[in-house]
């Protein structure tokens, strides 16, 4: 599937909380924790499943940082499979239309 055909959308039910410009990410599989740095945090955000990753590379990442696209679009495409093997992101290969997120925020 080519980057720019798959629509990340963060999983329902998911406990998250901005520290610092970091995103602290609890699973719902093993409630293993994640911390994100910027870039990751700036995908997560981004991830609602109507925004393709390779647009959410183009408006969000490479313009926020000095990266190459190709690169920036690779690093993403092995971010949002990592984090879809563990429950957190779902991926999709269309827009998904109620993308809505019921996001719990860690205590």
């Amino acid at each position: 599937m080519e980057n720019q055909h798959r629509y990340p959308a963060r999983s329902t039910a998911i406990a998250a909380r901005l520290m610092g410009g970091e995103m602290m990410i609890m699973s719902p599989v093993n409630s293993t924790f994640f911390s994100l740095n910027e870039v990751a945090s700036l995908i997560w955000q981004a991830a609602d499943g109507r925004t393709s990753l390779a647009e959410i590379v183009d408006t969000r990442i490479c313009p926020a940082f000095e990266v190459d696209r190709k690169a920036a679009l690779q690093d993403a495409e092995e971010f949002v499979e990592r984090l879809s093997r563990h429950g957190i992101l779902r991926v999709s290969t269309e827009p998904v239309e109620d993308a809505s997120d019921s996001e719990v925020p860690l205590a």
